[in-house]
């Protein structure tokens, strides 16, 4: 859970500052937040790679932990109704 908190803080840090910068040069209304939304993609899509393979990687284990533990407790279900 860690991984995907620090990597959707770095991903609004890095879409913040795109803004900011755009600002500077005087961007301003829908064309600043396109901008911004397109530019700190590409960024975080070159620089963040290794905190999204983490993400990634720590959703996908939480998500087969769960499944194994319903599939568990399903059988403990199933197992008492017999």
């Amino acid at each position: 859970m860690r991984s995907v908190i620090s990597y959707t803080a770095a991903r609004l840090g890095i879409f913040v500052a795109t803004a900011a910068v755009l600002a500077l040069f005087g961007a301003r209304g829908v064309l600043l937040l396109l901008l911004a939304l397109l530019i700190s993609g590409i960024i975080s899509f070159v620089l963040l790679s290794g905190q999204r393979d983490a993400m990634s990687s720590a959703v996908t284990s939480g998500l087969q932990a769960r499944r194994k533990k319903f599939e568990q407790s399903r059988t403990k279900e199933d197992g008492q109704t017999n």
